[in-house]
């Protein structure tokens, strides 16, 4: 059937196309557009000045944009065309197969020039030359130039930028009799432009249920699904075109729907956002950092929902889940605060263990030892009041198994000075003692008490404190003990001495009495010995004191035995000898060596 087009319809058409370019496209001021209907085909030419370098598949896809707003009764093929103002021969073009309208959104498809026509799912645009975009060359130019003869008696348009757009209402009703009748008809329409709208009534039924599904909704999963119908209610709003006389309704709708998808989404972000931190509550926390992660989480679970106003649709679902997210929210911020009385124990302890390592790198005495042993006591304490279900147990057992043996170490080595300094101490006490027995002259005592100085003295340790000290003493003692030894020696000699002259002077009678120091022994006679060597009366030595004379022996005899035996005891005692008479002459003597 042959094509019926009024002219005016098609000067309407190209207007629209050419004010939406100058539009669209900022690179160029002047754009002319021409159309035409060549053997049932609709023929759109674009043309432009030299000097503008345009880009041919922006000017394609600004017409087929166009065109697509609008639907054909059935697939309808439109041949699309790029020239230079002066120039017979485009240098691009493209074929719009425009589908018949089966739904919301479906338009057509470009399809490139080319030899044999291309599918309509093939690359919509093509050129040859690598430089610029050229006319095809599966078309030679006889055949081109027929094809722009149609062109030929379009008036031109007006190329400058449009001061006000073309009614929408009129650019339809042209559009509606570019092409009409029979298979060949060319009717190009757009939803809710001049028939019924389905996008709009379903958006309004969706905006006047929503709040009520909103209000009974009980969990994420209902409110997600609600948050979908109103995208996709939303998102078939958009093929209303701008020029439709309901356009302004379907803004206004999107506007109402996303406001409510929106709220919606708060809601179920805050929903979401507690799901993860439930999720993480079923594991034990190792770290403060793991419990601060889920504090934060409730708290954006929170926030959202206390924005809610009671007014809401959804307050009586948010004020429900408040409840539980804030008890869940104190109870991790009980678990921090614990958490970090801990870490605090914890980080003491590692400084009163450093204290202890200062304290003990430093110690000189017995009580800067006893100070390290109680510094790491502490420490040690700290640690094992942590308890297992701290995250800070696990590092307090790895300091425990290093501070332990420092503590047994500095307790061995603060017990190690205790004995030195005991040790010492008793040497010192035990050699004061001894200088009292000197003093005394108790020498059996004193040698006794520097022996045990000198002995206590040599058993300290060589790695202790007092070590040194105790070394100073040692040679002291010695001579001290010496010469105790030697007094003591002296001392038991005049014993001995003594006890040989108890036994030569007494015999009956006290025969003498005697006198020991070191200057030598005296022994006198007492009167009673020289009254019977005078009277001749007594013999000493006889066992039967009425034996006669003729047994006696003479006292001048006797005399003379008791000067050998005493010269025999001043020999032994490596002593001088002077004996005396009662009346105290001098009877008898001997020096040493005579």
């Amino acid at each position: 059937m042959k094509v019926a087009v009024q002219q005016e319809d098609l000067q309407l058409l190209a207007k629209t196309l050419q004010e939406q370019l100058l539009v669209e496209v900022s690179t160029a001021e002047v754009f002319e557009v021409k159309c035409a209907v060549n053997k049932d085909e609709l023929m759109i030419l674009t043309q432009h000045e030299s000097d503008v370098i345009v880009d041919a598949e922006i000017i394609f896809a600004v017409i087929e944009e166009v065109l697509q707003s609008l639907a054909p009764h059935r697939e309808q093929r439109v041949q699309c065309f790029l020239r230079v103002f002066g120039e017979q021969l485009p240098y691009a073009k493209c074929f719009l197969a425009l589908k018949q309208m089966r739904g919301w959104g479906d338009g057509g498809v470009r399809e490139a020039g080319g030899a044999g026509g291309r599918g309509a799912e093939e690359q919509y645009f093509s050129t040859i030359s690598s430089s610029a975009l050229t006319y095809s060359p599966s078309i030679d130019k006889t055949e081109e130039e027929e094809l722009f003869d149609p062109f030929a008696d379009v008036p031109d348009l007006p190329t400058s930028k449009p001061a006000s757009q073309i009614k929408p209402i009129l650019l339809g009703a042209a559009l509606m009799g570019i092409v009409v009748l029979g298979g060949g008809a060319y009717l190009l329409t757009r939803p809710c432009v001049m028939s019924e709208c389905k996008e709009i009534q379903n958006a309004e039924q969706l905006k006047t249920k929503s709040p009520q599904v909103m209000r009974r909704a009980k969990s994420e999963k209902e409110l997600v699904a609600l948050q979908q119908q109103l995208a996709t209610a939303s998102a078939a709003l958009n093929v209303i075109p701008n020029w439709s006389p309901r356009y302004q309704v379907s803004e206004e709708l999107k506007a109402s729907l996303s406001g409510r998808s929106e709220k919606i989404n708060q809601v179920v972000k805050a929903l979401q956002t507690a799901s993860l931190a439930t999720q993480k509550v079923q594991t034990p926390a190792y770290s403060l950092e793991e419990l601060q992660a889920r504090q934060h989480l409730w708290r954006r679970a929170i926030a959202p929902l206390e924005t809610i106003s009671p007014d809401s649709e959804l307050y009586g679902l948010a004020q429900g889940k408040l409840l539980n997210y804030r008890v869940r929210l104190h109870t991790v911020n009980q678990q921090i605060f614990t958490e970090e009385k801990w870490l605090k124990k914890l980080t003491a302890a590692k400084a009163v263990a450093n204290a202890a390592e200062k304290r003990e790198a430093t110690a000189k005495s017995l009580n800067d030892w006893q100070k390290v042993q109680s510094i790491w006591l502490v420490a040690i304490n700290a640690l094992n009041s942590i308890p297992r279900t701290s995250p800070g147990y696990q590092e307090a057992e790895k300091l425990l198994l290093d501070y332990k043996p420092k503590l047994v170490a500095a307790r061995d080595r603060a017990t190690k000075e205790r004995l030195a300094v005991k040790s010492y101490q008793q040497a010192v006490n035990a050699a004061k003692q001894a200088k009292v027995y000197e003093q005394q002259n108790q020498w059996q005592a004193a040698a006794t008490y520097w022996d045990q100085a000198l002995q206590t003295a040599k058993q300290i340790s060589q790695d202790s404190l007092y070590y040194t000290q105790a070394q100073s003493l040692i040679a002291p003692y010695s001579v001290a003990l010496k010469q105790a030894q030697e007094k003591l020696q002296v001392v038991s000699s005049f014993q001995q001495t003594r006890t040989d002259l108890d036994k030569t002077c007494i015999n009956e009678i006290r025969i003498c009495t005697f006198s020991i120091d070191n200057a030598g022994i005296i022994v006198r006679l007492t009167p009673e010995y020289d009254q019977v060597r005078q009277n001749n009366l007594v013999n000493p030595y006889s066992e039967n004191e009425n034996s006669d004379s003729d047994t006696a022996v003479d006292v001048t005899n006797h005399l003379q035995i008791l000067r050998e035996a005493l010269a025999v005891i001043s020999d032994n005692a490596n002593l001088s000898l002077v004996l005396y008479d009662s009346q105290n002459q001098v009877i008898y003597t001997r020096t040493l060596g005579g």
